[in-house]
């Protein structure tokens, strides 16, 4: 069979791209990869949180791409926690990662694993290295380890035990798993060399004593593998063939595959790909923590955060986070992403999929004076526009309704096409009002505007021919829900938050909630769950918040219509 017939039945069993698709570099390998036959002509990948903490918009990139090219060439994706640090780690991380993937719409079936799973493997492994002459035990502190490792440009120093013999190592080590010795007397040490340019090839610490009970474990360990130690000879026992993680990690890949070699296990392969860095966004789970503790945030998912859970509760939706991940695209190096591209993404997915109702958020009362006092009647309102099965809905309408504050002027510009004397508008699927006057209250405040109405220009009966530059949302007073509507903005000012020097928190945007108390809704609002969305019409997208009473509905703003800003930060 000549090349372009096998590469053409490889199309046919993997799923394979189209010619014309544009194709990032791991794609590229991997589909070189599954023609060549390599491993067995399998893709096996794994996303492998630590879990110390919930999971941020940096992570879902990674989600995305690893059961992404699962899906995509018939693949196998596993969920794995690298569980090695019992001090930090907790089971309420587990389950909030679960649910993350989960609402990203992936699945990893039966195939969930903990680093934790093989602690057994990973010590007979470090017996192993011992027994080889590979590993050995050191009886410095970290401090003295630390200072002999030298710099990039200055080679490491032997330490005075890289020569104790294999077997009194193995006996320290055994007493160190059996807990006859206390946190920071012994460490063990891979042997490889100290005067490699490559800092983690400095006879890197790969067991240390902790005694701590684990998530998982309890006590039956009170020592435990360091990450490096642990992650290359996990993906090998699950058969992993393509472990993709972030840059930072490429000066850990000869480490990686040195651990393979020399323990002679399955050779799974590191390919790094850039993170994802994004403006106004600190995604850092040790700084997200910082957040969290310092009471900056209500919690990890305060829907200003970055965190899945985060932005969930704010109402992004998981196609927009998928449609995001894949504009940013598959890069060998480091950039920063426009927090408005997700943003945008946001708005297109929300755009197709959430109905619109009508909202005033800073509400002034306008009274229809010619209007029949007494009588309420119900308008035809659109549900959305760009869904033409989405039907309609209907919204009372009476002599007094309520509109917003910034739709009337005492006196307005040239301009300014919304409500101010002798000016007519329309309100939204109801009538064409022309403002007849207005009353102000003690403190000189307009409190109420007054307005009279033309019965003929009811909308989608309108025959008048008359037309207005101005349309406003409103809302019925009589059945107005009250509502506290929560204006989330960017938690941060600052575009760059990588170039900064002093604290990340001095960059903190001040402005980034705005709660509204006194906010009035269409009756339908009142009625809807948690977690249905919309779009209050001419202000943004919305979500029903957890926080919500029988009462009173908490509104979260999701995003604004349109990126306002570069215009008010320019």
């Amino acid at each position: 069979m000549n090349k372009s017939a096998s590469l053409t039945t490889l199309t046919i069993n993997y799923g394979m791209s189209s010619e014309k698709e544009t194709l990032n570099f791991i794609e590229q390998m991997v589909e070189k990869d599954l023609a060549e036959g390599k491993k067995g002509g399998v893709l096996h990948t794994r996303f492998p949180p630590e879990p110390n903490g919930y999971l941020h918009i940096g992570h879902a990139k990674s989600i995305c791409l690893n059961f992404g090219l699962a899906e995509k060439y018939n693949g196998q994706c596993n969920l794995r926690f690298d569980d090695t640090n019992p001090e930090k780690e907790d089971t309420e991380y587990v389950d909030s990662i679960k649910e993350d993937i989960k609402w990203l719409g992936y699945d990893w079936a039966d195939r969930e694993y903990y680093a934790s799973d093989y602690f057994d493997q990973l010590y007979g492994f470090a017996t192993q290295l011992i027994k080889d002459g590979k590993a050995y035990i050191d009886d410095r502190t970290a401090e003295e380890i630390s200072k002999d490792r030298g710099t990039p440009t200055r080679p490491g120093v032997d330490s005075p035990y890289r020569d104790r013999p294999a077997e009194e190592s193995l006996t320290i080590f055994e007493e160190m798993k059996a807990g006859k010795h206390d946190e920071g007397t012994h460490v063990l040490r891979a042997k490889i060399d100290m005067a490699s340019p490559i800092m983690q090839l400095r006879d890197p610490v790969i067991y240390r004593i902790k005694k701590a009970s684990h998530h998982r474990t309890g006590d039956k360990w009170c020592i435990y593998p360091t990450y490096d130690f642990a992650h290359g000879q996990s993906d090998s026992i699950e058969n992993i063939t393509h472990s993709l993680c972030t840059l930072e990690f490429a000066s850990h890949r000869p480490l990686y595959d040195w651990f393979i070699k020399e323990l002679g296990i399955f050779p799974s392969e590191q390919t790094e790909f850039a993170r994802l860095n994004l403006s106004y966004t600190v995604v850092s789970k040790r700084k997200l923590r910082e957040l969290v503790e310092g009471n900056f945030v209500s919690g990890w998912d305060d829907p200003r955060m970055p965190t899945i859970s985060g932005i969930r509760r704010r109402g992004y939706t998981p196609d927009s986070i998928k449609n995001f991940a894949s504009k940013v695209g598959v890069a060998k190096r480091d950039g920063i992403s426009d927090v408005a591209l997700l943003e945008h993404s946001v708005r297109e997915d929300l755009n197709k999929k959430a109905n619109r109702v009508l909202g005033v958020l800073d509400p002034i009362k306008l009274v229809i004076t010619n209007y029949p006092e007494g009588q309420t009647e119900q308008l035809d309102a659109v549900n959305n526009p760009e869904d033409e099965n989405a039907g309609k809905r209907q919204i009372p309408f009476s002599r007094e309704v309520y509109i917003e504050r910034g739709d009337f002027m005492e006196e307005p510009p040239r301009k300014f096409f919304r409500l101010g004397p002798d000016r007519e508008v329309r309100l939204k699927y109801a009538y064409i009002v022309k403002c007849t006057g207005f009353k102000k209250n003690d403190a000189g405040e307009i409190e109420e505007v007054y307005c009279e109405y033309d019965p003929a220009t009811k909308s989608g009966q309108d025959n008048t021919g008359k037309k207005v530059k101005g349309t406003l949302g409103w809302v019925e007073a009589n059945n107005a829900v009250n509502a506290e509507i929560r204006l989330y903005d960017r938690l941060f000012k600052t575009e760059d938050l990588n170039t900064i020097e002093d604290d990340f928190k001095n960059h903190l945007n001040p402005e980034s909630l705005t709660t509204m108390t006194n906010a009035m809704v269409e009756p339908s609002v009142g009625k809807m769950e948690v977690g249905t969305q919309f779009q209050f019409e001419r202000m943004g997208y919305f979500i029903i918040d957890r926080d919500s009473s029988d009462t009173k509905p908490v509104i979260n703003r999701t995003v604004t219509l349109r990126d306002n800003w570069a215009k008010k930060n320019g």
